[in-house]
């Protein structure tokens, strides 16, 4: 029996071993960064992984933290939805590419209203993210949507606590709208709020989830964290005065007119940009690699897993409401982007 045991224990070490073998053959692929694309990156990685056996370990920790961690050389790829400048770039030996489009949304916890039934203009969003506009049924709220009974409420700001693309995409649009929001608050991926009834979130996560939590609140979230927290949005005013509603639809139609190639590092905002159908605060999320990879299969293998996903992963971009880019931008990257990878 000893001797069955022995030879039972010598097998299974042989193939632990052989196991482990294969396994450090495979490229590890790990990013981290920006909570805007989390669930269509975390989408592809499933498929990706049914498809090649290569996995993705992906940390949500919002884009300023994506930004230090590719800095230091922790991850394979940083993830951004506030691009890095071209100078930046060059002095960091990074590219960066767009990896998908989707949309920032304002979203309340209010009783009595449906998604999409309230509206608002970007000056009059500026205003209760500044806290002028203290109570929903403010003169300006209520002119905006004539013949909905306002509640006497007083407004809570929910704001990200983190570094974060989602709220620069957010403070961009707002200083674009905004003059007063311009000159005093301006835009970046961390801001001094100026609300004094106000409290942060960490993610898009935490944002959602203080929105859910706290009566009378107002935040702003990826629209993908809308659908899946079955949260109130607001309908927005568009640069051509139409209101429109969060969807893959108006996503694509604000991006349509994007001229990618004309800044350094393809780092183009689409915040109110013109067209009756576009969401006036659409972005792209970015992804950051070095031209000079420290582990150049890690590196080739996230560009596989990219590569997969931009001709593979269509469907599932839709289906969470986000906008995949067109194949004529994939191929443009394919060219002249990933060309400056090191292999």
């Amino acid at each position: 029996m000893n001797t069955k045991r022995a030879f039972i224990k010598s097998v299974a070490a042989a193939a632990m071993a052989t196991l482990a073998m294969g396994s450090a053959f495979a490229a590890d692929i790990t990013g981290a960064g920006a909570t805007f694309p989390f669930p269509i990156y975390a989408k592809w990685a499933e498929g990706y992984k049914a498809a090649s056996g290569n996995s993705l370990n992906y940390q949500s920790i919002g884009s300023s933290g994506g930004i230090r961690q590719i800095k230091a050389k922790t991850v394979t790829f940083g993830a951004t939805d506030a691009p890095m400048s071209g100078d930046d770039l060059e002095k960091e030996g990074l590219v960066q590419f767009p990896a998908i489009i989707g949309g920032t949304v304002p979203v309340v916890n209010l009783d009595g209203f449906k998604p999409g039934e309230l509206r608002i203009t970007g000056p009059v969003l500026a205003d209760m993210f500044m806290g002028k506009i203290s109570n929903f049924n403010d003169p300006k709220i209520a002119a905006l949507n004539p013949g909905k009974k306002l509640p006497d409420q007083a407004i809570t700001v929910v704001h990200r606590a983190d570094g974060s693309g989602t709220t620069f995409n957010f403070t961009d649009y707002l200083s674009a709208t905004s003059k007063g929001w311009a000159e005093s608050v301006g835009k970046g991926a961390a801001v001094k709020w100026p609300a004094a009834s106000s409290v942060g979130g960490k993610g898009n996560e935490g944002v959602a989830a203080n929105v859910n939590r706290v009566k009378g609140s107002i935040g702003y979230v990826e629209y993908a964290y809308v659908k899946k927290n079955n949260m109130n949005y607001m309908q927005m005013q568009n640069a051509e005065g139409k209101y429109v509603a969060p969807d893959d639809l108006t996503f694509a139609a604000a991006a349509a007119g994007a001229d990618w190639f004309s800044v350094p590092g393809m780092g183009v905002s689409m915040v109110n940009a013109k067209g009756a159908n576009s969401w006036p605060i659409s972005t792209a999320s970015f992804i950051l690699m070095y031209k000079q990879p420290s582990d150049k299969a890690a590196a080739a293998e996230a560009l596989k897993f990219f590569d997969w996903s931009f001709t593979n992963g269509k469907k599932m971009a839709a289906d969470l409401d986000y906008v995949a880019l067109p194949d004529a931008l994939t191929t443009a990257i394919r060219t002249r982007v990933w060309s400056q990878i090191q292999k």
